[in-house]
C-alpha cells in the first residue's frame, strides 16, 4: 500500500498543475485595435486641447498598417509606431514646421508631438484611447467620435 500511496501522490501533483494550467486560458483578448480611425486630441496631459469649429484643424492620428500620421493643428506629422498588445511606441516622428498663429495651440501641438514621441503604452475604453508613458501615467487622450 505505502508504494500505491507514494506513486498516486508522484503524479497527481504533476496532474493537478497541468489540469490548473489548462484552466487558465482565456478567451479574452488583450489586443485593443486603434488602427482605420480618426482619433482626435482631448487632452494632453492635464490641459484639454483646443477645439476649433472645423475639425480639419484639430489636432488628430490615424494608425493604418505600420504608419501614423495626422496633425497637430497646425503641422502634419508622420512616422512609423509598433503596437503590441498594450505595448504601443510611436516614432520617430517627422513634421512640417508651419508656425501657429495662436501661441497656445503652437505650445498645445508641441506638447502632443512630445507626448507621441514619449508613448509605450496604451488603454483603450470604447471610443477614448490613453497614451501612457512607463510609469503609466497618461499623457494625452485621444476620442475617436
Amino acid at each position: 500500500m505505502p508504494f500505491i500511496r507514494r506513486l498516486s501522490s508522484r503524479f497527481a501533483l504533476p496532474i493537478l498543475g497541468i489540469a490548473l494550467l489548462a484552466g487558465c486560458g482565456t478567451s479574452v483578448s488583450l489586443d485593443e485595435p486603434i488602427e482605420s480611425q480618426t482619433w482626435r486630441l482631448v487632452s494632453v496631459g492635464l490641459q484639454p486641447a483646443q477645439r476649433d469649429g472645423d475639425p480639419r484643424r484639430d489636432a488628430q492620428l490615424q494608425f493604418d498598417g505600420s504608419r501614423v500620421s495626422g496633425s497637430g493643428g497646425c503641422n502634419r506629422v508622420s512616422g512609423p509606431y509598433l503596437r503590441a498588445g498594450h505595448r504601443l511606441t510611436i516614432g520617430p516622428l517627422v513634421a512640417t514646421r508651419t508656425a501657429c498663429v495662436e501661441p497656445e495651440r503652437n505650445a498645445m501641438e508641441s506638447n502632443f508631438f512630445a507626448a507621441l514621441q514619449a508613448t509605450t503604452g496604451y488603454s483603450r475604453l470604447g471610443s477614448q484611447l490613453t497614451l501612457l508613458d512607463d510609469s503609466g501615467r497618461t499623457l494625452a487622450v485621444l476620442d475617436s467620435r
